[in-house]
């Protein structure tokens, strides 16, 4: 007899061996008690997760011999048939290859007139219903639409947005969800123990976490681990069979890259790359890791964890960091998305590595490298402050209150000003990038910073003076980004510039010049 994959051994042949979709087998069960059967339904969700097994078991249930019922027996002829495949009155068709309307035609269109041969429907079963061409579509859905009495469909999917409209607001939508951990452990676990095979409790977490919620894929990675092993299946040849990086090596990479110890990443890279690891398969590692240190973090059930494993996860998230995982998890994303157009992978994701864990100390020590010597090194007595003191132009008198740069670069919106500039014109640039009528209103504007603690703001024009007034809103933004770009918190007064006019007794220029004077000048002027 021909090998049989696990994934079809151990197909489910009733509702109650279908695990992990308890919401769509008693919508179907109870639809069927009530005699309210659809006349076409529509499975979509991940692959793996039971969309075709349940398609079977819907027509066998509609089907069998003893039915319409909830559960089949799974000892008529008819369910028999089914389940080898051999019923006449059920069709299956892949639209991944048997996609073009002639097939349609010729499959379904063509033999809808006719009645069922044994069973009580005729039932079409069409898995990847979204590689169906456009003119397919059009040719099916008018047999959708009004179909005979003994006519069934059922479409399955995994992108259930490229179904057409038209289709979908036909059928019955039942959305598939992916296997939990808990449930693919346990399914693993009985199916290893119905094969007579030995496996560790951490491999068949592995093995799970590894499926990514498919049922399928879980039994597909077990019995390859099965083929490949010799007696009790490890940790280690999970690892090894899968070409994944174990968790203490993702661990201890984590760890260098909290700490920045390039050293120590560079050999642990090199002694990934000496156990034949694919550079990809090690950043699917650390993302995997990852999410698991962030669910332990954040104090999020991860599932079929052992209680010492469970400690330790929690114990290195916990010195990692929430903000660094959660950091290292976004930079780590974008490298496994773009290290596929990578030419030299291993080189690359070196590099990109330990520029992930200096960039948080670059950022750290950046503002402080960015201040000036002290002018007065000798003072040594005085204690050392929690930040150096901000750069300040010579002529402006320094600020009294230090600025933590680390409380900085959290609100870090726009640059600190440049004391070698004018800091008005800067400020006005940078109300400029937020709200260009109120940069209009300012430019005229003159500023007085004789106070280091307030700011005069004076308007040339009444009218502008009178808009920002009559606005906290935008006052607030602008006090806000004079306060950034000053490096501290100040307070803005805004006053109406008086025009310069002449006291009543000055003398006025030109006032020598006139009548009998002027006429007086001129003379002594020209001698005349």
């Amino acid at each position: 007899m021909a090998h049989q994959s696990l994934y079809r051994k151990y197909r489910s042949q009733t509702f109650s061996d279908l695990i992990g979709q308890d919401h769509v087998v008693r919508t179907i069960q109870n639809g069927i008690s009530s005699g309210r059967i659809a006349h076409s339904y529509l499975f979509t969700g991940p692959r793996g997760t039971g969309k075709t097994s349940t398609a079977r078991l819907l027509a066998k249930a509609l089907c069998c011999e003893n039915g319409p019922t909830g559960e089949p027996d799974n000892t008529c002829e008819i369910c028999l048939s089914i389940t080898q495949g051999s019923c006449v009155d059920v069709i299956e068709m892949d639209a991944a290859s048997e996609s073009g309307v002639e097939e349609v035609r010729e499959q379904i269109v063509d033999v809808v007139e006719y009645r069922p041969m044994l069973c009580r429907y005729k039932v079409f079963i069409i898995d990847e219903v979204h590689d169906l061409s456009s003119k397919a579509f059009d040719a099916l859905l008018k047999t959708i639409e009004e179909p005979p009495d003994h006519i069934i469909f059922i479409l399955a999917t995994t992108e259930f947005n490229k179904v057409p409209p038209t289709i979908r607001s036909r059928c019955q939508k039942f959305e598939f969800h992916r296997a939990s951990m808990q449930d693919l452990v346990g399914r693993l676990s009985y199916v290893a123990q119905a094969e007579g095979v030995e496996i560790e409790p951490t491999a068949l977490s592995a093995l799970a976490r590894m499926a990514d919620g498919g049922y399928r894929d879980a039994l597909t990675l077990l019995e390859q681990a099965i083929v490949t092993s010799e007696g009790t299946i490890t940790l280690e040849h999970v690892y090894d069979q899968l070409g994944l990086v174990s968790e203490e090596v993702t661990d201890a990479l984590l760890l260098s890259m909290k700490e920045g110890d390039v050293p120590k990443i560079m050999d642990l890279l090199g002694e990934v790359a000496r156990l034949g690891r694919d550079p990809r398969a090690l950043l699917e590692s650390i993302m995997y890791r990852l999410a698991d240190l962030t669910r332990a973090s954040y104090q999020v059930a991860i599932g079929a964890q052992d209680a010492a494993t469970e400690a330790a996860m929690h114990e290195t998230a916990a010195h990692i960091g929430r903000d660094t995982l959660l950091r290292i998890r976004g930079e780590i994303a974008e490298a496994h998305k773009l290290i596929r157009d990578i030419s030299l992978p291993r080189l690359w994701l070196e590099a990109e590595l330990i520029r992930i864990a200096t960039a948080p100390l670059k950022a750290e020590k950046q503002p402080v490298a960015a201040q000036p010597r002290p002018a007065a090194p000798t003072q040594t007595s005085q204690p050392k402050p929690a930040a150096p003191e901000p750069q300040v132009p010579p002529t402006t008198p320094a600020p009294s209150k230090p600025v933590d740069p680390k409380a900085k670069l959290e609100r870090d919106t726009f640059p600190p000003a440049d004391p070698s500039k004018e800091f008005w014109p800067q400020a006005l640039k940078a109300i400029m990038s937020v709200s260009k009528t109120l940069g209009m209103k300012l430019a005229g504007s003159k500023l007085n910073l004789d106070e280091p603690e307030k700011i005069v703001i004076e308007f040339s024009m009444q009218s502008f003076y009178e808009w920002v007034r009559e606005k906290p809103a935008v006052q607030k933004e602008m006090i806000s980004i004079i306060s950034e770009l000053k490096g501290r918190p100040c307070s803005v007064e805004l006053i109406l510039r008086k025009e310069e006019t002449l006291a009543p007794n000055s003398e006025a220029v030109e006032l020598p010049a006139e009548g009998q004077r002027l006429e007086q000048l001129a003379r002594e002027v020209f001698g005349a």
